[in-house]
């Protein structure tokens, strides 16, 4: 199966020569620790390029553990994924707080419908005496 990408084949290329050159520098095991901007000094690569790599999975943090790209909403350092744990925990405590919210409004219309009704019906059994 063929796969598509998302840039032109010359870029494509590029790309992968600048692949081989970073991971050249970093496999050896002098630089095995080494950050992105140490590796983007040592190798002329851009910082988005390494980056991306490391984003794709190219280039396992696991192996090289200083290899971290920005976390989306905050900007700290991370090595996987698009947030880092302390932003995940917070969107995760205000979405919690959200649905806390909807449920004590719904239980709350619920509560008004039951008495809206039973009121209504009193009213109308009045009328028909």
């Amino acid at each position: 199966m063929k796969q598509f990408k998302s840039i032109c084949e010359n870029c494509y290329k590029e790309e992968e020569r600048d692949f081989d050159t970073v991971y050249q520098f970093i496999r050896k095991k002098e630089n095995r620790t080494s950050t992105v901007d140490e590796v983007v000094e040592a190798t002329g690569v851009k910082r988005e390029v390494i980056m991306k790599f490391v984003k794709e999975g190219r280039l396992r943090t696991g192996m090289f553990p200083n290899l971290t790209y920005p976390c989306q909403k905050c900007g700290e350092p991370i090595n996987e994924g698009k947030i880092c744990g302390n932003c995940s925990s917070e969107i995760n405590t205000e979405l919690k707080r959200e649905q806390e919210i909807e449920e004590v409004e719904r239980a709350n219309k619920i509560k008004e419908r039951k008495h809206s009704t039973y009121i209504s019906g009193v009213t109308s059994r009045k009328n028909h005496r």
